[in-house]
């Protein structure tokens, strides 16, 4: 860190996307802890550096992205007039910026969510008998917001860090899911439009070479109101700049995080992870509680992607045919071949109902079995998937607010809100009728996927051959 002082105390970092970051001492003492500097050994995208190979950066330097962030929001509010806060309420909401992203596991989301990963061999009818790798836990491993709560709270140095146990809990409780003394402003930790999007959309884009995540964060931050209730929101005429914002997230999406190439490669990792720990194998935390155990413990400090690394080398060799080839498939750096792909576009009315992806779906559980057979490959060396559906917010535009309120209080809150010319408190962006997200909020959109883990001399013909079996699975 760089010795740049501009109020007397503390230092400055220079960071490559918001330019000179000043901090505090506390500051400084919490990025000097080993518990922080565990981040810089969290890449911040994961496996994408398989498509995207400047996409290396880290956790770390995200986390610092969003102190600035928010320091910039604080300034502005206090210039402006419009933040009612006290300078410890100001303070911990810079620390809980810092510390937002304290709780990933390694490779960021791959790991967190093998309790929603469906192993092909549970999608596809087979004959009676065909073994299931069933291992769902009574106690999920829980989401990284709530590993951060764990990890402020309990460790240490963090806690000697930020000044005592009290204070630790009190920043811990803006990280989690509990309602904060400052509600609204905790929003800027985490919702639609919060210091974390603001900047990882700016740095990935920068980082992967993809123009999509481009933001005008200036004008957005310039726009922040409070209303007389302490509700956060933008001011009408930012309305343009917000959708595009919407439309940045939407778009990094499908092109980075959801590309092709790398999804497939990732859900090989979890496909292998959620094996090895119905397996008990490799010390693999086994639920919920084995994470908590770990991150609250001395070996907080293991917790990195070198883990999951040596997970890997571990099971190249393992006595297991399929662990050993998705193992391979990941040490190599040999994706998953990609077989077909189903893009869909829906609104909300359709509900879960049929369209091509699921028509897609039907007929690999029908059909895929008999393929892999016929092909003598094991059916667990195919990866059948889907991404996670993509809004560009979450509520769609035929359900009205005050219903919105009493079925799903956090989804309301997560939706960015706009000061409407004349009235005191916002309303949300999906309810304003002239706004583009209001007639394209009740569509989603998700991708379908089948690929295939095969490595014999002939693997360029086969999985032609595969590609033409199953090009019409997606038509009725």
């Amino acid at each position: 860190m760089a010795s740049l002082q501009r109020d007397g105390s503390g230092k400055a970092i220079v960071d490559s996307i918001h330019g000179d970051i000043y901090l505090t001492d506390r500051e400084v003492q919490v990025i000097d802890t080993a518990s922080f500097q565990r981040l810089r050994h969290l890449k911040q995208l994961a496996m994408s550096q398989m498509a995207y190979p400047n996409a290396t950066h880290t956790r770390f330097a995200h986390s610092l992205g969003a102190l600035a962030i928010m320091a910039r929001i604080i300034d502005i509010a206090k210039t402006t007039g419009r933040i009612d806060l006290t300078k410890k309420q100001q303070d911990d909401l810079r620390l809980a910026a810092l510390l937002h992203d304290i709780g990933h596991y390694p490779y960021s989301h791959l790991m967190e969510r093998i309790d929603n990963v469906k192993l092909t061999e549970e999608q596809v009818e087979g004959p009676r008998g065909i073994e299931k790798t069933l291992d769902r836990t009574e106690i999920p491993y829980p989401e990284h917001e709530i590993v951060g709560t764990y990890i402020v709270g309990e460790q240490n140095d963090l806690i000697d860090a930020l000044g005592n146990k009290r204070r630790a809990r009190r920043i811990a409780q803006l990280l989690g899911p509990q309602r904060p003394l400052t509600p609204q402003w905790s929003r800027l930790v985490h919702s639609s439009f919060d210091i974390d999007r603001l900047d990882y959309l700016l740095r990935d884009s920068r980082a992967t070479g993809v123009p999509y995540g481009q933001i005008d964060i200036n004008y957005l931050l310039n726009n922040l109101k409070v209303s007389p209730s302490g509700i956060v929101g933008i001011s009408e005429k930012a309305i343009p700049a917000a959708e595009q914002f919407l439309l940045a997230r939407f778009f990094m999406h499908r092109t980075v995080y959801y590309h092709k190439t790398t999804f497939g490669m990732e859900e090989v990792c979890r496909q292998l992870l959620r094996r090895l720990r119905a397996q008990g194998k490799y010390e693999i935390p086994k639920d919920g509680k084995d994470v908590k155990r770990l991150v609250t413990s001395k070996d907080l400090g293991t917790f990195i992607d070198a883990y999951f690394d040596n997970i890997i080398h571990k099971a190249v060799n393992d006595e297991n045919r399929v662990v050993r080839t998705l193992a391979r498939s990941i040490k190599r750096r040999r994706p998953p071949k990609y077989l077909k792909e189903v893009n869909v576009l829906r609104s909300g009315h359709d509900g879960n109902g049929h369209h091509a992806g699921t028509t897609f779906k039907l007929n690999c559980r029908h059909n895929l079995y008999k393929l892999a057979n016929d092909f003598d490959i094991p059916l667990e060396q195919f990866i059948l998937c889907e991404t996670p559906p993509l809004r560009l917010e979450k509520r769609g535009p035929l359900v009205a607010a005050e219903e919105a309120m009493r079925t799903n209080w956090k989804e309301e809150e997560e939706l960015i809100k706009v000061f409407v010319s004349g009235e005191d408190e916002p309303k949300s962006l999906v309810d304003i009728a002239y706004s583009l997200v209001s007639k394209c909020a009740g569509l989603s959109f998700q991708s379908f996927r089948l690929y295939v883990i095969y490595e014999g001399e002939d693997k360029d013909d086969v999985v032609t051959q595969l590609r033409a079996k199953v090009k019409d699975w997606d038509k009725a």
